[in-house]
């Protein structure tokens, strides 16, 4: 929950008051509060060379906390460098950093495809091995933490998974400094009963620093349909398969089996799905969401950078209201060459930091922070959701008439609520307006009529109300 507190006389109002003010986690009213977001971005070790994304290069200001990806479980319990090519240098230039800045950095486990990987390290046998080796890899290298990344997790895993969790958690409290122990949770069951997929990560809740659900890869050709990479909302869309997946199902899932929704984070990919080709549409190959085909398409993973120099046209830019998600449609005379392209764009970033902050959540976790970026050139996903994390930010004060304005920038699918006291002490707070930001967001207005009659003012603006 963001909160502003602001005072004024009516003396001081005779000028613009252009104000900058601390956000603190410290609530002076009777709602109930938590700290902001986190925004934990994945930082993959291949990204590092000086061609991509050297450590020197990440804007820790943007970030609460980063996730070196990764180390690999080899089947002896034992840990693979060379699996993604992380070396020494790599973990102390990024550990060396983030520390600089005030971040704390954890080291990954494992990725894409690791599940029997992990099965046979986390065996009776092993589990001891494993977990004495990441702790011990954890500590000599400086790391703060731990993320668990089984990716998947099927059934059968259910048991060795807790157990995993578990001893892991008991060898981490072992350190004189608390140590973060993360998870990259899938966003749907992989197999099993929904109840106990959920319900295990609701179990080991208590275990766990942040539980952030990949909210992106939710959809490709299975679905029998074109659809969104990381959509928050389903629409109410039934593809030939069933509903469409989205954000908010997903959370609601873990939030109705157990989980804490403050110990959730929902993804941001800053990448997209390209959707080429097929046949048998309304448009003859794909153009847009919610096709189905009689000739499946392809469909490729490009990062945002690739799809803005390579693709992005304004003309074909879309904003789909329902599921909150924006799209490019190319239609082509030959319509094996037409697309369709999901992505994440500025306003998508912002959404879903509005939507983690309705939702009570905890925070965001981007994959992964060099896919929208160019040597020289600002990072145009990583600055959106940093100036999501600031806002409302700066307020602007000024006489209307005989009236009060206050002027702040609100986020897409942001709800604010600007109160007011005549007595900060007195701890009781007035709703002046309640507004909710339903389009790409901006500057918000409000007037407050009765301000004139008053000797002096307190205004609190608060998000989510």
């Amino acid at each position: 929950m963001k909160q502003l507190t602001m005072k004024f006389t009516m003396k001081q109002l005779t000028s613009i008051l252009r104000l900058l003010f601390v956000i603190g986690t410290v609530c002076l009213s009777t709602f109930t509060t938590h700290a902001d977001l986190w925004s934990t971005g994945y930082y993959p070790c291949y990204e590092q060379g000086s061609t991509k994304m050297p450590a020197s290069q990440i804007d820790f200001t943007a970030l609460t906390h980063i996730i070196h990806f990764s180390v690999y479980p080899n089947t002896d319990g034992t840990l693979s460098t060379s699996y993604q090519g992380l070396t020494l240098a790599d973990s102390t230039d990024l550990v060396t950093r983030a520390h600089a800045a005030g971040k704390p950095v954890l080291i990954c486990v494992g990725g894409g495809g690791s599940e029997s990987a992990f099965e046979a390290a986390t065996s009776t046998a092993n589990l001891p091995v494993f977990i004495n080796n990441l702790t011990n890899f954890m500590a000599t290298r400086s790391y703060d933490g731990v993320d668990i990344d089984w990716e998947p997790v099927s059934s059968a895993d259910y048991g060795q998974f807790t157990n995993l969790v578990n001893g892991l958690r008991s060898a981490l409290n072992i350190f004189p400094q608390h140590k973060l122990l993360t998870v990259a949770a899938g966003a749907y069951k992989n197999s099993g009963s929904v109840s106990v997929y959920y319900g295990m990560y609701a179990a080991l809740q208590s275990q766990f620093d942040q539980i952030n659900i990949m909210t992106y890869d939710m959809s490709d050709t299975s679905l029998k349909a074109t659809w969104f990479n990381s959509p928050i909302y389903d629409g109410n869309y039934h593809a030939p398969t069933g509903l469409a997946p989205s954000i908010n199902v997903a959370v609601s899932n873990f939030v109705f089996y157990g989980v804490s929704p403050a110990k959730l984070g929902i993804g941001i990919p800053f990448y997209g799905y390209i959707w080429a080709g097929g046949s048998g549409t309304s448009t003859g190959g794909v153009t847009q969401p919610r096709q189905t085909w009689t000739t499946a398409p392809t469909v490729t993973t490009p990062s945002y950078t690739t799809i803005m120099s390579g693709y992005y046209q304004s003309n074909l830019y879309y904003w789909d209201t329902n599921a909150q998600a924006a799209y490019l449609s190319i239609s082509n005379t030959n319509s094996a060459n037409d697309m369709f392209i999901s992505y994440d764009d500025q306003r998508a970033c912002q959404s879903k930091v509005s939507y983690a902050r309705n939702q009570g959540l905890g925070g965001v976790i981007i994959w992964e922070l060099a896919l929208d970026h160019q040597t020289g050139q600002p990072d145009p996903l990583l600055e959106a959701v940093k100036q999501a994390l600031a806002t409302p930010g700066l307020i602007t004060i000024q006489n209307s008439g005989q009236d009060i304005a206050l002027d702040f920038n609100g986020l897409p699918l942001g709800s604010y609520s600007v109160k007011w006291s005549g007595d900060l002490n007195s701890n009781v707070w007035n709703t002046l307006v309640v507004t909710n930001v339903s389009g790409p967001g901006g500057v918000i207005q409000v007037v407050d009529p009765d301000a004139v009659s008053q000797t002096q003012r307190f205004y609190r603006v608060q998000t989510p109300p």
